[in-house]
């Protein structure tokens, strides 16, 4: 079942240097039971299409007007860009979708205790009294492996270890009980032995769960251990998309490539790392054509810097927009 469905989201920003693109034409899916993985650069736009679910962009954000955003919930399907105020919002923001954060201290109120911050959450999306909502605030602290969950529910966060603080995190936000979570570079800041930890326990809670859901990270080895599905974003497009095995095992455009090429191997430490040449354009200077040709080591002359290539599959679910994939356009370079 489809819980989540994206189309043509067009996403600028108001600035005082002049509108920007941040998302442009962006489309997928979420199922029931399934991780997506969004990579891709710093910049690319990851965090601006996930909080665009939410509508937790800031005022100065432009929506195109063929750009949608449907989530399927119990009494049926919310245009979530139509709803308007904070009110109409609730039943999105924490209630059918929830978001934890690469660093929880910076989402925890530091002078409120754990505890409080889930139980205020629970009384404003459900019916629970307060005693009920305490309840289940501990028994979900249990469930994501915090021992002494009576305890930790009194403490503060600056009290918990980092791994301890993200599992907390991830108990307040499936507390709600929602169709998606978001998760926003969850392991960036964990040591590896934790981060492997909170990976397991965020898989083992899809399946208990029946939720989907949406993991931002610019780490392909992490994508290749927890998503089934993965899409890459470049500037703000999506430039390839299919299943994580074939995406990371058959990459078909240039950009997914120079990720893959970038990352130190095992049985070649000695050989220098091969980094993508160049930055990310300002969504300011956005380029023409294909948004990677300016890094691009197989640009079509004549073809990437004036045209936009269209998404083309290549294989079964596997897409990619890309020249190169198209055997209409000629490949002299």
């Amino acid at each position: 079942m489809t819980l989540l469905s994206v189309k043509d989201l067009n996403l600028q920003f108001n600035t005082d240097e002049g509108r920007i693109t941040a998302v442009e034409k962006v489309s997928f899916e979420l199922k029931e039971g399934e991780v997506l993985g969004l990579v891709g650069e710093s910049g690319s736009g990851k965090s601006v299409t996930a909080k665009a679910l939410m509508q937790l962009n800031p005022e100065n954000v432009i929506y195109g007007s063929k750009s949608s955003i449907n989530l399927n919930m119990a009494n049926g399907m919310v245009d979530v860009l139509r709803l308007k105020s904070p009110k109409e919002l609730v039943v999105v923001r924490g209630g059918g979708i929830s978001m934890i954060f690469q660093e929880p201290m910076a989402s925890f109120a530091p002078a409120i205790t754990i505890g409080s911050q889930m139980v205020e959450q629970l009384l404003i999306h459900t019916s629970m009294t307060r005693k009920q909502a305490e309840e289940l605030s501990v028994e979900m602290l249990e469930r994501v492996g915090i021992s002494e969950a009576g305890k930790r529910f009194h403490q503060y966060a600056f009290e918990l270890s980092g791994g301890m603080r993200q599992r907390a995190m991830i108990a307040m936000a499936l507390s709600t009980k929602p169709n998606i979570l978001i998760a926003d570079e969850p392991t960036t800041a964990l040591d590896v032995t934790i981060q492997a930890q909170v990976l397991d326990l965020m898989k083992d809670l899809i399946q208990e769960f029946g939720m989907a859901i949406l993991f931002i990270t610019h780490d392909l080895g992490v994508i290749a251990q927890v998503a089934d599905r993965v899409a890459v974003m470049y500037l703000g497009s999506i430039v390839e998309s299919g299943p994580v095995r074939e995406v990371l095992h058959s990459p078909a455009h240039p950009y997914t490539r120079s990720l893959l090429n970038s990352l130190p191997k095992l049985e070649a430490l000695d050989e220098p790392l091969t980094p993508i040449p160049g930055d990310i354009p300002s969504p300011l200077e956005r380029p023409s054509g294909c948004v990677f040709h300016t890094r691009c080591p197989d640009a079509i002359s004549g073809n990437c810097s004036k045209e936009i290539p269209l998404s083309i599959e290549i294989a079964s679910g596997h897409s990619s927009a890309c020249f190169l994939n198209d055997s209409s356009v000629g490949k002299t370079s």
